[in-house]
């Protein structure tokens, strides 16, 4: 989310404004998922897709690494979120039921 405000406050504040799906990236790989849409997880550092390769939805550090390109993931992203938003397959944190509560403000400071 482009807000000062932390993950789980934008993507609560996101779906009361009437997101269906969530493409969420990560570096440090915040554990977040939500009950009422789907979030598809995407790594930016391939380390972080090995170590949590069954919580990372994509990795996109392939491209940082040389592996693969940006239409390339672009592309895995897109027919995923195809797939995901159609109902024909889940995301790691649909499949494990990792969701996080919805927070509406966050009583102490951001950092």
């Amino acid at each position: 989310a482009a807000t000062p405000a932390s993950d789980f406050i934008c993507g609560t504040l996101q779906l009361a404004a009437g997101m269906n799906l969530h493409v969420f990236t990560t570096g440090r790989g915040t554990p977040y998922g939500l009950a009422e849409v789907p979030v598809i997880k995407v790594a930016t550092r391939s380390e972080l897709a090995r170590r949590w390769h069954d919580l990372m939805d994509v990795n996109a550090g392939r491209i940082a690494d040389g592996e693969a390109g940006i239409e390339d993931v672009g592309w895995e992203l897109f027919h995923l979120m195809l797939e995901v938003a159609s109902g024909r397959r889940k995301t790691w944190a649909e499949q494990w039921k990792l969701h996080n509560a919805l927070v509406l403000f966050n009583p102490a400071p951001v950092t």
